[in-house]
């Protein structure tokens, strides 16, 4: 059984920043990218940010690009997103997601596994 808890979510000031963590408990069977998504309500859940877990290659949203840092430490399975620069517009829910055998990806589609999100708000 696979699982993803996200972590690091709260509450912060517009021109501020949050650093997520998403820790993977158990095996996931294959996918070379990982990635972190979002929902705000009423919206569409929509991908932030990518990394091809094998060479650490990084994929971004327009939106976030310049502002948001995906990262990785296989070593202790965890998968990171920092946040500079928060905007009104970035509060959400934010998603771990695992699994995806497409390089890259910024859609929900291609992710097979996902944690159960940590909130941010930015006021």
């Amino acid at each position: 059984d696979v699982q993803l808890v996200e972590s690091g979510g709260g509450s912060v000031q517009a021109g501020g920043s949050l650093k997520l963590s998403c820790t993977t408990r158990g095996h996931t069977t294959g996918g070379a990218c990982m990635g972190w998504f979002r929902q705000a309500p009423g919206k569409e859940r929509e991908g932030v940010a990518a990394i091809t877990t094998g060479d650490g290659s990084t994929y971004y949203a327009d939106s976030v690009k310049g502002r948001f840092t995906i990262s990785q430490d296989n070593a202790n399975n965890t998968l990171y997103l920092q946040m500079n620069s928060l905007k009104p517009g970035d509060t959400a829910m934010y998603y771990c997601a695992a699994g995806s055998w497409v390089a890259g990806s910024l859609y929900e589609r291609d992710y097979n596994y996902w944690g159960q999100g940590t909130q941010v708000t930015v006021s």
